[in-house]
């Protein structure tokens, strides 16, 4: 069991300006986490943390998620070897956001097999003018090299991440 504790938010003042760490959970126990890559500030992916992921990501200083497709706590990287370690861990002013800086062993972190899980860009605004369409919206690949092949590393294995 973790001795790490999370203080009750008991005021504004206490969440947002004080030293101690009382993060908000959601309905569902779970709180936001951005990660990106300590070295080129690349946007890595977005996921979540219960209570338990979050204790364990501050004591192990590797990241650890809650899968809510899945419903159960993951150590990114356990299965791949694609291991985020912590290199800076930071909260938003009113703690319901966690912002994790990590150097990422293998150089990916999508379990598609890209570097990033933001591998697709939405054409909006001119750019979508440009291509002379107001329906159908095709993303587009701003990456296009997978780092690893997911079929090597996870196996004939269903992807839990789809719905």
């Amino acid at each position: 069991m973790s001795n790490i504790q999370f203080q009750p938010r008991r005021t504004i003042e206490q969440v947002e300006e004080g030293t101690d760490l009382a993060p908000k959970f959601d309905e569902r126990g779970l709180i936001v986490a951005v990660t990106t890559d300590a070295a080129s500030g690349e946007l890595l992916m977005q996921g979540y943390m219960n209570e338990e992921a979050l204790r364990l990501t501050i004591e192990t200083g590797e990241a650890h998620y809650y899968s809510r497709s899945r419903q159960t706590l993951w150590h990114k990287g356990a299965t791949s070897g694609l291991v985020q370690r912590v290199v800076q861990l930071m909260i938003d002013d009113d703690q319901d956001c966690i912002w994790l800086r990590v150097d990422v062993a293998g150089g990916a972190s999508c379990h598609v097999g890209y570097r990033s899980c933001f591998y697709r860009e939405i054409p909006a605004g001119a750019a979508l003018a440009e291509r002379g369409t107001d329906a159908s919206v095709d993303l587009q690949f701003t990456d296009t090299e997978k780092v690893f092949d997911p079929q090597e590393v996870y196996g004939d294995a269903p992807n839990p991440t789809i719905l």
